[in-house]
């Protein structure tokens, strides 16, 4: 068994993640690890204990995309469980999804995201997503 504590958690873990439109386009990270390796999605991570949920909001976007939010308001949620072969659960999150507000800075891939860019809804939706990125997006701007 993994040392890692994400890896066959106690229990769920809590996340956010930030939904930012601008221009008709939203903005989406490359996840640079597994187990969502290589797939988009919001820009987010773990709630570090003594924060806020908008603090780690605004926290996970400026070390995921070197962009500085308003964090405006939860719009939603997602929840990854993974199990393994044997039926155990190998990961769960459960991810508050919030709106975001442009404020300032240019965005560049950094943490735990290899790749960040602004996508229209049809860009993205050539993207490999999340299936819960993928269903906000086509909500559109929230």
């Amino acid at each position: 068994m993994s040392t890692d504590s994400r890896h066959y958690p106690e229990r769920p873990l809590l996340a956010v993640s930030v939904v930012l439109w601008r221009d008709g386009k939203v903005l989406l990270a490359r996840r640079a690890r597994p187990p969502a390796q290589a797939i988009w999605s919001f820009p987010g991570g773990l709630v570090e204990i003594g924060e806020t949920l908008e603090m780690a909001a605004a926290r996970e976007i400026r070390e995921e995309t070197g962009l500085e939010v308003d964090i405006l308001g939860q719009i939603d949620r997602a929840e990854v469980v993974r199990r393994d072969e044997d039926g155990r659960v190998e990961r769960h999150y459960v991810i508050l999804v919030f709106a975001g507000r442009y404020l300032s800075g240019m965005e560049r891939a950094g943490d735990d995201a290899d790749a960040v860019g602004w996508y229209t809804p049809n860009e993205a939706e050539r993207l490999e997503m999340t299936p819960d990125t993928a269903r906000i997006v086509r909500r559109g701007e929230a």
